[in-house]
């Protein structure tokens, strides 16, 4: 363009010529060097431009060095939580923990061995743990072992006893693998390999092991970080004078932590734990607890008591050697134990007694260390001397009894009479056992797994040949009874062995003689001419089969209780009746095994208890807090739990239930006897009760009282979700019932031999008609005659299988319980 624009201003071609040195070529020529220094300088601005892009890329070195740095940092973090989720997470969240003890034979024991910081204790320690280590470094998991930690040590027998923990990281998948009993045998089989001179004591890498003395348990973490060395709620005691009161006091400064106390005394000694007052709030040991091991660590197999309740008396625990752990678990609030400890020798429980020539007079014998709890290991042995051959001796127990050892193990005391061998167990009357021979040895021990309640026994002599006094029946309790007594309604034996073998009792129903105390006032018409039902509310001498109104008296009448009819002076028997009426009419005839189905409302005080989700128990509503429930249902540890419980109320089919509440506590009866299902009744509070809006469908069961009377009149049903059948797999998912009748205490011992009086039989002789698993705890319901109110007579205990013909159901009869379930709950009394 700029050569076209100066091509235009050109001159004459005249003008050219004249000049000779044209001015036009030289204009021409400036125009040629304009221009190409004009494309010159714009080749040379490209180049330029050309250059910075080659020399400034988009990033800089500065924005390269902070994305390099960016995608560092995020590569770190994915990697470090990648390694916190597969690694380190899964490794906390599968460590095992184990504590374990063991004795070291042959190693005196030194004051400097009881505290954890000195050189003495920490060169015995790394030399016990790396023995350990190498045990179980060696050993078929030890690609799961971890550590060891050496925790306590303390003195035993003429050696150490050495407290330890062992920490393993196991997947999931692997948890089977490492149980108590599996890495236990890993230690007995190295030391079982190393026994010598057929003693008990094996030698690891030169340390003497005690083969007997290994004991390991799995444990928790949070017990693992709670007893360890750094923690700040970890105190140890010692007491070193015998009899020395150590105090141990303990407040709500406390409260929320889990604090460990750690008892030791001087070799060779007990120690005795005096719990002088102990203010918590119930809760079945899940918030507020004292939990007391026979161990330096909370080792489950050493427990030795479980404190779940205030203490409101003087209690004492005996220790097995000369350690002991108290493991407190106190939640917020206002709470406080008292209380001291100290060291006591051994008790050298041998004795001989000589008795006096006089029958009937003696003395006292008492379990060991009483009144302290029985330890779970001691031994008593007592000779008596009678003056005379013709003279026996024998032993009046409160709250205690003997029977023969069977094929079962002895629960609550192993008794030696002789050759002979017997169990004692606790029940709650008296009992005498007479001993036919005039020096008898008896030899007691301790056999319960924990502190048992001790025992008192007065002894005195009797005449072998006649054991009662002229005119008196002799007890299979051993007590003594007038013979007028024998086959009068009344269990005066304490155990209805008076009541045994007994004709039906004639009702006297004319003359003068007076009517059987069987037949008045049970509320039927035994006599034609009404005599057996009249003056019923008159006032009269008090018994198990009168009627006690609040103000002490007691009338003839024995079923007063919330019958419609006002039979005290006080009125007491028509107040608290809010109970046992169901909101439709009863329908026809059902049965559980083999079951019909109940109708919505019919059953509201019937409950289903789930463990875990799953149906387990039946209860009953006995009022807005409580139910009431069999004893077996929670026998064993796991099922002792209440947080691993819920109560389905107000529900016809399963799943769904009106109310569902959690369980505060379960409160098992302390005289419970897994050997004979004896006192097989529990109490469990509910945490919520249920809106005043559903009482269509949920409302308690009246409770009977102690006098009521029961016929086979009377109608009665059991009720449950349990099987329909001995063989059936499949659970009914509504709720089942069953109409039965009650069967008489002479029939029910007939089928069965041995039945305690707080046992009753109910059925039908064909079998078709009864309880069956997934039954028990739930109620046997029975309305009195003329009566509209429904009462919680039994509660689903145990039979000979299901439906079987000529074997009832047996339950706990409920009207023997009516003092303890008031004095568990504060209902009120008849």
């Amino acid at each position: 363009m700029d050569t076209e624009r100066e091509d235009s201003k050109q001159p004459s071609s005249s003008e050219a010529e004249n000049d000779g040195a044209s001015v036009t070529n030289v204009s021409i020529e400036v125009a040629t060097v304009d221009a190409i220094l004009d494309k010159l300088c714009r080749k040379y601005s490209r180049e330029r431009k050309k250059e910075k892009k080659k020399k400034n890329p988009p990033w800089d070195l500065q924005n390269l060095v902070i994305l390099v740095t960016v995608v560092f940092f995020v590569i770190v973090v994915i990697t470090w939580s990648l390694l916190w989720i597969f690694i380190f997470q899964r490794e906390s969240n599968s460590g095992l923990y184990f504590a374990g003890m063991f004795r070291v034979a042959n190693v005196e024991f030194i004051p400097e061995y009881r505290h954890t910081g000195s050189n003495e204790f920490m060169s015995m320690a790394n030399r016990i743990q790396f023995v350990v280590s190498s045990v179980y470094k060696k050993s078929s998991v030890s690609r799961l072992y971890r550590h060891s930690v050496i925790s306590d040590l303390s003195s035993n027998e003429g050696g150490l006893l050495v407290h330890f923990w062992m920490v393993f990281v196991v997947p999931r998948l692997k948890f089977a693998e490492l149980c108590d009993e599996c890495v236990s045998a890993i230690l007995r089989d190295s030391v079982l390999t190393s026994l010598q001179n057929r003693t008990s004591v094996g030698y690891l890498m030169g340390l003497p092991v005690d083969l007997d003395s290994i004991f390991i348990n799995a444990a928790l973490r949070s017990d693992y970080t709670a007893t360890s060395s750094d923690s700040q709620c970890v105190d140890k005691l010692y007491a070193n004078l015998p009899g020395a009161k150590v105090p141990l006091n303990v407040f709500s400064s406390w409260g929320g932590l889990s604090c460990h106390v750690k008892l030791t005394t001087s070799p060779g000694s007990l120690i005795r734990l005096t719990i002088t007052a102990f203010q918590i709030e119930p809760s079945d040991c899940v918030r507020d607890s004292l939990t007391v091991y026979n161990a330096l660590l909370p080792m489950r197999g050493r427990t030795l008591y479980r404190v779940c309740e205030p203490v409101l008396h003087i209690l004492s625990l005996v220790s097995t050697g000369n350690v002991m752990l108290l493991s407190f678990r106190l939640s917020q609030g206002s709470k406080s134990f008292r209380g001291h400890f100290q060291a006591i020798v051994h008790e050298s429980c041998l004795s001989v007694i000589q008795l006096q020539s006089e029958a009937g007079l003696g003395g006292e014998i008492r379990s060991p260390f009483y009144p302290s709890l029985l330890p779970p290991y001691c031994t008593c042995t007592w000779n008596f001397q009678s003056p005379h051959p013709t003279l026996g001796v024998a032993l009046m127990f409160q709250n205690y009894m003997l029977n023969l050892k069977d094929f079962k193990g002895c629960e609550h005391g192993w008794w030696k009479v002789n050759k002979m061998i017997y169990c004692g167990s606790h029940i709650g009357h008296s009992t005498v056992f007479h001993m036919p021979d005039p020096r008898p040895e008896v030899v007691f021990r301790c056999s319960s797994r924990r502190a048992d309640l001790p025992f008192t026994a007065t002894y005195h002599t009797f005449n072998i040949s006649q054991p009662c006094p002229d005119g008196h029946f002799l007890c299979s309790t051993g007590l003594c009874v007038d013979r007028k007594l024998r086959c009068d309604g009344l269990d005066d034996c304490r155990d209805e062995s008076d009541e045994l073998f007994c004709s039906k009792p004639s009702k006297n129903c004319g003359g003068s003689t007076p009517v059987h105390p069987l037949y008045i006032c049970n509320g039927e018409r035994d006599c034609a001419n009404g005599r057996d039902e009249t003056n019923c509310t008159l006032e009269t001498s008090c018994s198990d089969i009168r009627y006690q109104c609040k103000s002490g008296a007691c009338i003839l009448k024995r079923n007063a209780k919330c019958d419609g009819v006002s039979d005290c002076l006080d009125r007491s028997d028509e107040s608290d009746c809010a109970c046992g009426q169901p909101s439709p009419e009863m329908p026809g005839l059902g049965r559980v095994v083999g079951g019909d189905s109940a109708v919505e409302g019919e059953w509201p005080w019937q409950v289903s208890l789930h463990f875990g989700g799953h149906l387990y128990c039946g209860a009953s509503v006995i009022s807005a807090e409580w139910l009431l429930s069999a004893a077996h249902c929670f026998s064993r540890e796991r099922l002792s739990d209440p947080r691993q419980w819920s109560a389905h109320l107000g529900m016809l089919t399963q799943g769904a239930a009106k109310h569902t509440a959690e369980i505060r506590r379960i409160v098992v009866h302390e005289y419970y006897s897994t050997m004979n299902f004896d006192y097989d009744i529990a109490l469990l509070q509910l945490k919520k009760t249920w809106p005043s809006s559903l009482s269509a469908y949920i409302q308690p069961v009246c409770l009977p009282p102690s006098s009521q009377a029961l016929t086979e009149t009377h109608t009665c049903w059991v009720t449950g979700w349990g099987y329909r059948s001995e063989q059936d797999k499949v659970l009914p998912s509504i709720l089942q019932k069953a109409q039965v009748g009650v069967v008489s205490q002479r029939e029910c011992k007939r089928r069965y031999g041995s039945l305690s009086p707080r046992m009753l039989c109910a059925g039908v002789p064909s079998g078709e008609r009864d309880a069956c698993r997934g039954d028990s705890g739930g109620p046997l319901s029975c309305q009195l005659r003329g009566g509209s109110r429904w009462f919680l007579t039994g509660i689903v205990s145990w039979g000979a299988g299901c439906g079987r013909p000529g074997f009832p159901g047996v339950y706990t009869r409920v009207a023997k319980f009516i003092p303890w379930i008031q004095g568990h709950t504060l209902l009120p009394a008849d």
